[in-house]
Formats: structure tokens, C-alpha cells, sequence
């Protein structure tokens, strides 16, 4: 297969595409460092002009009835499944995602459009009973205006279209600033706005450097609210920079996810799931497994089968025929990922399986990891990962198991694995994550909220909770 992408990316601001006469941004392969492809380097000039595009919109497409938003969002989820094997292909080019997985992101992404097309149909008000009888109290929901979003690398085209489909369905317009790592998806999926007939100035992407372009973001009063995903450190600097407008914001941020296996949980459903959770897209998610926590009991039974498992696991290029761990992004993924691994090995760690990587030119990869006996004086116990590596704790106790794991400033995903529905229960209301996977290793869905508590974040994605991040409230008293 060519691995060249005949995708040349560009700015679409207002309807148009634009951008030629700008310097380029590279995007290689992280799986072989070859060049696949350029993005136009935009700048506040190019970030103000989407801005006032989408302000320029916003009266006609909020205008429209929730029906007529509807349809064009259908159309869009009926491009997005017609083009889904050439957005997979761009995914795995752009990001290293194996075929397989990428498929399923597509899918995943497209079901977020088509979610929302229909939950744009049920946003609510209500009529409040009055206390007086010449008076009439309304409740409106109405679209929070000129959104934007900046989206992560590592779900290219799902982290787009989970902010993207609520917007649009709730009414507002979108300015769009992908990854630098991961842009060409985003251009696809402009393309494909584009042939579902979305009207000009709904939706404008620009590509270029974050600063800059955040910048722009940040004090343009005609943008009402930014949706970000990506680490903590930068989403702080986002509340810190929305404080002079009081901008919206919607942050899903960085995770340190706990798995929790209780003595009496069924050890091959509870290893699948940890599989599942720590090695989906080579561990680089913001809710996979980074911390497990196994009572003593089942310690070295679940060691023992999680490593069997592990080693069964084919690493390299997303294109290749049975690939289920793909390159990490970047050099300085690769180099966190083993310092993680020394530092455990250094205070006592005892590597079963892995612990090793490899590098080609700009090509990262790393064996799919297990480490048993680590504490919590390790760096990969304190230190979110993002990498296929998964430190096994021994604990005594569920209390301890739990305390544990609630010991962090991080909330966005946690997991247990118990039989005992009384035992599960009470684990999951203990734990302080906005997420609880209980005999799940894969929670995430369209229909459901995801998001954090504590510094992952702040607002929900996904569910009904979704479409409300883009909504206002209006009281309206009417006197008669």
C-alpha cells in the first residue's frame, strides 16, 4: 500500500479553501518518518477570519429549525460511513493506528454525528407554574454561539466529531484547530462537510501552531466558548486565559486511570479488560489503564495470565495484517515511556513481559508491557503513561485498593472487576472518577457522558450532557 496520502491539506474558512501561499507544516508517518503530507501554517490573521466566518453564520444556522439542522447532519454521517476507509487509511498514515482500530474510530466518530442529529430534536425548555396570575414563566434553551474546538492527536477524527455533532445540533457555528501531529483526518472531514452541503461558515478549520492560534481564540470576543481536549497543564492555562471574558469552557484533560481486581473477579474477564483498556491504541488514550491494583489473593495467578496475554501481542505498522500495537507518536513519547520502565526496574519493579523498544528513522516503538511489584514510589504509579505499559500493584484489601487509587489529582476513568454486585456497588461510589468501567474495559459511548472530576477536567461530552455544554439558559417572565 502507497503511503503517501493524495490528501494536501488546507485552511476552509467561510466555504472556501485557502492557505496555499502559506509556509507548511510536515506530517509523517510515525510508523516509517516518511512525509505523508502539509498543512498551511495559519496564523491570528487566518484564525480571526474562521472566527468572523463563523460569527457571519451564526444568525442563519441557528435560525434554522432543529429538523433542518438534523438533516444536514445526517447527510454528513452518511459521507463520513461512505469515505470510512479512506478516513481509517489517513488515520493510520497520520497517527500509526492499526487498520483495525482505526476503522472502529471512524465508525465511533460517525456515530457521534448521528447521535447528535437526533438529540438536536429534544432540547428542551419548560414552563414554570407562576406565582402570581398575570404572570408566565419560560425556561428557553438557546445555542451559546461561535464555538471552537482544539482537538487532540490521538483520536484524530472522534474528538473532532464528539464536539463538532453537539454544536451544530445545539445551533452554533465552529471554528476547528486540530493537531499538528494529526491535521490531514480533519481536512478529510472538512471535505466532507463540505460535499453534505453544510452551509458556508458553519464550519472553518485553520491549521497551525497552538500558541498562536489559542491566542487568537482566547481574546476574540466573537468566540463564546472553547471546547479543548489534551493535557492539564494547558488546559490551566486555558481557564487562566478565559478569565478576561469569562469564556465558556468544556475541558476533557489528562487521566491516571486506576484498574481495581478484587479477589472474588473472574480473572480471564478481568485480564481481557485490562488488555482492552491499557493497550488500545498503544496506550496513548486519556482513560486507559495506568495504575492496576490486584488483591493478594489473585495476585500471582492474574500476573501470570496478564503476561501470557501480553506477549501474544504483534507490535508495528498500523497496515499490517494482525498489528494491534502501533508506533507511539513521537520521540518523546518513546523516551517517557522508558524512563518509566527504568525508574520501576531501579527501585524494584521485575519486568514479565516486554520492557523494551525500538526506533527506526522518526519511527518509535515499545513492546507491550507488564511490570509486577511496583509501589507507589515509582514514576509510572505517579506520572500518566501514555504508553503500553502496565504496572501491577498487590494489595491486601478493596479499602486499600481504593484509597490507592483515589490518590491523585486526576478523575476521568477508573475500573473495577468484581462478581460480587453489593462489593461493585460500593467501590464505584467510592471512587472520585467521572468514569467507572465495572467489568468494562471499554466504557466510552456516544450515548453516554464522558468526562472528569478534580483537575481531568470540567463539563461533560457525549449523552444528553453533550449537547447541554452548548446550550444557554434563558428565564423569560412574561406579564400579561
Amino acid at each position: 500500500m502507497p503511503t503517501r496520502t493524495p490528501v494536501e491539506g488546507q485552511l476552509y474558512i467561510g466555504g472556501k479553501w485557502r492557505g496555499q501561499e502559506l509556509d507548511k507544516i510536515k506530517v509523517y508517518n510515525p510508523a516509517t518518518g516518511e512525509l505523508v503530507g502539509e498543512v498551511p501554517k495559519a496564523g491570528a490573521k487566518e484564525t480571526a477570519e474562521a472566527i468572523e466566518a463563523a460569527h457571519q453564520a451564526f444568525e442563519s444556522w441557528s435560525s434554522l429549525t432543529a429538523h433542518e439542522r438534523s438533516a444536514y447532519l445526517e447527510q454528513y454521517y452518511q459521507q463520513i460511513m461512505v469515505h470510512k476507509e479512506e478516513l481509517a487509511r489517513l488515520i493510520t498514515l497520520e497517527m500509526g493506528k492499526p487498520q483495525p482500530e482505526a476503522q472502529g474510530e471512524v465508525v465511533y466518530a460517525a456515530d457521534f454525528i448521528k447521535w447528535f442529529a437526533e438529540e438536536g430534536k429534544r432540547i428542551y425548555g419548560r414552563t414554570i407554574p407562576s406565582h402570581l396570575p398575570h404572570k408566565r414563566m419560560q425556561v428557553w434553551k438557546q445555542p451559546v454561539g461561535v464555538v471552537a474546538a482544539i482537538t487532540p492527536w490521538n483520536f484524530p477524527a472522534a474528538m473532532l466529531t464528539r464536539k463538532l455533532g453537539p454544536a451544530l445540533a445545539a445551533g452554533c457555528t465552529m471554528v476547528i484547530k486540530p493537531s499538528g501531529e494529526t491535521p490531514l483526518t480533519a481536512v478529510k472531514l472538512m471535505e466532507l462537510a463540505e460535499k453534505s452541503d453544510i452551509p458556508a461558515g458553519v464550519l472553518n478549520l485553520v491549521t497551525g501552531p497552538s500558541s498562536v492560534i489559542a491566542q487568537e481564540i482566547m481574546t476574540n470576543p466573537k468566540v463564546r466558548k472553547v471546547t479543548f481536549t489534551g493535557s492539564t497543564e494547558v488546559g490551566k492555562k486555558l481557564i487562566e486565559q478565559s478569565a478576561g471574558q469569562v469564556k465558556k469552557l468544556s475541558l476533557e484533560l489528562g487521566g491516571h486511570a486506576p484498574i481495581i481486581v478484587l479477589d472474588d473477579a473472574d480473572l480471564d474477564q478481568a485480564v481481557d479488560g485490562v488488555i482492552a483498556s491499557k493497550f488500545r491504541n498503544t496506550g496513548q488514550t486519556c482513560v486507559c489503564a495506568n495504575r492496576i491494583y490486584v488483591q493478594a489473593g489473585i495476585y500471582d495467578t492474574f500476573v501470570e495470565r496478564l503476561a501470557e496475554k501480553t506477549k501474544q501481542l504483534k507490535v508495528g505498522n498500523g497496515f499490517e495484517t494482525g498489528v494491534q500495537i502501533g508506533p507511539l507518536i513521537n520521540r518523546e513519547a518513546y523516551e517517557k515511556v522508558e524512563k518509566h520502565v527504568q525508574d520501576a526496574v531501579a527501585k524494584g519493579a521485575q519486568v514479565v513481559a516486554g520492557g523494551f523498544g525500538f526506533t527506526r528513522e522518526k519511527a518509535y516503538f515499545y513492546q507491550p508491557t507488564v511490570l509486577r511489584d511496583v509501589h507507589h514510589g515509582m514514576l509510572v504509579m505517579k506520572e500518566e503513561t501514555f504508553g503500553p505499559v502496565a504496572p501491577v500493584q498487590k494489595v491486601d484489601t478493596e479499602e486499600e485498593a481504593v484509597q490507592l487509587a483515589n490518590d491523585t489529582p486526576y478523575g476521568l476513568a477508573a475500573y473495577l472487576f468484581t462478581q460480587n454486585v453489593a462489593r461493585g456497588i460500593k467501590v464505584a461510589e467510592k471512587l472520585d472518577y467521572g468514569i467507572v468501567g465495572w467489568n468494562d474495559g471499554v466504557p466510552s459511548a456516544v450515548q453516554a457522558p464522558f468526562g472528569g472530576m478534580k483537575e481531568s477536567g470540567m463539563g461533560r461530552e457525549g449523552g444528553y450532557e453533550g449537547i447541554e455544554a452548548f446550550l444557554e439558559t434563558k428565564y423569560v417572565a412574561i406579564g400579561l
